[in-house]
C-alpha cells in the first residue's frame, strides 16, 4: 500500500471550496496542519473564525468526504478549531490583516451584483452622478477587470497620468474622480489575468491612486464572488454594499448570494435596488412589468436589508450610457434620474446615519 503524504492530503483538499467563493480553504489558510501516520492515518485541523454555522457544517461535510476518498487512507481525524474565540470575527482568509481607511476619503460604498446583466455598472455610474449632484465629493472606481464598462459610460478613452512617485492621477468628468482599467489597455485588447493578477489591479486602484478628498468613492464591482469582492473586503473598511438586482426570479436568487456572501465577510449591505423594474408606456402611460414586479423589495424585506429604490426601464438609460452621457447627466429630469436621486438619498442618509 502506498504511503500518504502530507502534500498529498494539502492538495487533496485545494478541491474543497470556501462555500460562495471561488477558493478553496487552502488558499485561506484554513488548514492549519495535517498529519499523516505509517499506516496512512490522516489528522487535520481546520482552524477558522466562522460564526455561521451553516458555512461551518458545509466545510466539514466537505472536508471529510474528501479524506475519506483518498485512496488507500485509514482512519480520519478532523478536528474543526475555533481560532479566536470571543474574538470579533474576519471575513475567511484575512489572518492577521485588518481592513483599513482610505487616506481623505470618508467612505468606501461597493454597488454589487451576483450575476451579470442586471445594470450593476449602469447603477454605480448615475449613483456616482446623483451623489454628487447632491454635493458629495465622488469617485468611482471600476473594479470590474475583465469588462470594465466606465470609459463607454462616460465617452473617456484618455489615460491617466502617473506622477513621479508612482501614484495614479484619476481622470475626471461631471466632478467625479474615475479610474478603470479600460483607461490603461487597448479596449479591443482582452484581459486574460489569473485571480493574483486581478486582485492586484484593485489593490493598485484602491491604494495607488491619488483619490485625494472624497466623501464617497463608488467602486463598480464585477459580477459574481470571488477574488475581486474578497480583495476589497480584506484591504478597505467598506461602508457598505448596494446590491442590484432585476425583479425575474433568477436574478433575485442570485442576488441573495451576494446579500449572504457580504454578511459573511462582514461588510454590511445597504440595500438592494431593484433595475429594469417596468416599462411605462409613453403613449397611454401604462406601467408593464416586463421582467415582474415586487421582487427586488420582497427579497430586501425577506433578508432584512433596506429596499433602496426601483429604477424604471427606459431606453434613454440605455442611449445616454452608451453615448458617454449617463442619464443623471443627460437628463436629470427623466424618472430614471429621479429614481437614482432617491437611492442616492437612500445611501447618503444610511452613511450620516452609521458614522
Amino acid at each position: 500500500m502506498a504511503r500518504l503524504t502530507p502534500q498529498q492530503v494539502q492538495d487533496a483538499l485545494k478541491s474543497v471550496k470556501y462555500p460562495g467563493f471561488s477558493r478553496n480553504i487552502v488558499s485561506f489558510g484554513l488548514v492549519k496542519d495535517v498529519q499523516v501516520s505509517d499506516e496512512n492515518d490522516v489528522a487535520v485541523v481546520i482552524e477558522h473564525t466562522i460564526t455561521d454555522g451553516g458555512i461551518l457544517e458545509r466545510i466539514r461535510r466537505d472536508v471529510q468526504e474528501t479524506l475519506d476518498g483518498l485512496e488507500g487512507v485509514g482512519r480520519v481525524d478532523l478536528a474543526m478549531r475555533d481560532k479566536n474565540e470571543g474574538a470579533p470575527p474576519q471575513a475567511p482568509g484575512q489572518g492577521a490583516m485588518e481592513p483599513k481607511a482610505l487616506p481623505g476619503v470618508k467612505s468606501v460604498v461597493a454597488v454589487a451584483s451576483a450575476k451579470g446583466g442586471v445594470g450593476k455598472s449602469t447603477v454605480a455610474t448615475n449613483l456616482a452622478l446623483a451623489l454628487a449632484r447632491s454635493g458629495q465629493k465622488v469617485g468611482l472606481m471600476d473594479a470590474d477587470i475583465y469588462g470594465p464598462s466606465i470609459p463607454t459610460m462616460f465617452g473617456i478613452h484618455d489615460r491617466p497620468v502617473i506622477t513621479e512617485d508612482r501614484r495614479i492621477q484619476p481622470l475626471e468628468r461631471d466632478g467625479i474622480k474615475l479610474i478603470s482599467i479600460g483607461f490603461l489597455v487597448p479596449p479591443e485588447k482582452a484581459l486574460i489575468w489569473r485571480g493574483p493578477m486581478v486582485m492586484g489591479a484593485v489593490q493598485q486602484f484602491l491604494n495607488d491612486c491619488d483619490w485625494g478628498e472624497l466623501d464617497v468613492l463608488v467602486v463598480d464591482m464585477p459580477p459574481g464572488t470571488g477574488d475581486a469582492q474578497l480583495t476589497l473586503v480584506q484591504q478597505v473598511a467598506l461602508a457598505g454594499v448596494v446590491m442590484v438586482t432585476t425583479p425575474q426570479d433568477v436574478a433575485l436568487i442570485d442576488v441573495v448570494r451576494g446579500i449572504q456572501m457580504f454578511e459573511q465577510t462582514n461588510a454590511p449591505v445597504i440595500g438592494v435596488v431593484e433595475n429594469m423594474s417596468g416599462f411605462v408606456c409613453p403613449n397611454c402611460e401604462t406601467v408593464h412589468d416586463i421582467f415582474g414586479s415586487g421582487g427586488g423589495q420582497a427579497t430586501a424585506e425577506r433578508y432584512g436589508v433596506p429596499f433602496l429604490g426601483a429604477i424604471p426601464i427606459d431606453p434613454r438609460v440605455v442611449r445616454s450610457g452608451d453615448s458617454g452621457r449617463p442619464v443623471v447627466a443627460s437628463q436629470p429630469d427623466s424618472p430614471a434620474a429621479e429614481a437614482f436621486g432617491k437611492v442616492a438619498d437612500n445611501v447618503v442618509q444610511f452613511l450620516q446615519t452609521s458614522v
